[in-house]
């Protein structure tokens, strides 16, 4: 991403709705989908500027993996962690068998390789663990925030499907998200689109729009950890190693 992305992402991402409820429906995807009891062994791939590792830290010891030196940085002074640099597939020291889960959120679309960046990861699972992946959807709505945060693509359910299929992993679940306020973000990127004054989405609302939309978008916690939805702004899935 650009600096700039990583420097107000680091400002927002504690407060901001998109970020408070997206870490809600992962932290509802791990308590479904967990691949055991008791603390889990994770790994944070993209770990950005650490927002997350708290919450991963509630289900166990948590490893993380950032490229952007500013980013890594600031995740260290935030967790205490010391966090991997380097790049996926090939750029990375990891152990295989380490972890019972790996996540990525929101991080695979900048990965060029990515099919081979989930066979480099699928291999880094231990006995029954688990990848959580969470992905921008419908290309689309392609716009200036992707190009902003360098994205690859935009993922379809099916092109993530065949993603992990070709990296040796099944999938046990995978879902829509983010539907609730899709009509309403269509249309602000079309209207961004006509008006030629499309912005990066990352602006902070008012703290009651901010408060609202926390609460709309975070309320698909309780659907999309055990349901299937149709449509959406992004995609969960979560897979397993198809052999062993």
């Amino acid at each position: 991403m650009d600096r700039a992305a990583y420097d107000r992402m680091a400002e927002i991402d504690r407060d901001h709705w998109w970020f408070v409820a997206r870490r809600r429906i992962v932290t509802a995807l791990i308590e479904r989908h967990r691949p055991k009891a008791g603390p889990l062994r994770i790994l944070e791939v993209g770990c950005g500027t650490g927002s997350n590792i708290a919450m991963l830290q509630g289900f166990g010891t948590v490893d993380a993996i950032e490229p952007d030196d500013g980013a890594r940085a600031l995740a260290e002074a935030r967790s205490g962690l010391s966090i991997k640099g380097g790049y996926l597939p090939d750029g990375v020291m990891l152990h295989d068998g380490a972890y019972d889960l790996i996540v990525l959120l929101d991080v695979l679309e900048h990965i060029p390789a990515d099919r081979a960046a989930l066979a480099t990861l699928k291999a880094k699972l231990a006995p029954g663990g688990r990848i959580i992946v969470t992905v921008p959807a419908m290309p689309w709505l392609w716009s200036a925030h992707d190009v902003v945060h360098h994205h690859q693509r935009r993922y379809t359910a099916r092109t993530l499907s065949e993603v992990f299929a070709g990296a040796g992993l099944k999938l046990r679940h995978r879902t829509y998200f983010n539907s609730l306020l899709f009509p309403l973000i269509v249309a602000a990127r079309a209207i961004g689109k006509i008006s030629g004054r499309e912005g990066g989405d990352d602006a902070m609302p008012p703290p009651a729009l901010n408060r609202l939309l926390e609460a709309l978008f975070g309320a698909e916690r309780y659907w999309v950890a055990g349901r299937s939805l149709p449509f959406g702004v992004s995609l969960a899935a979560v897979a397993e190693p198809t052999t062993r």
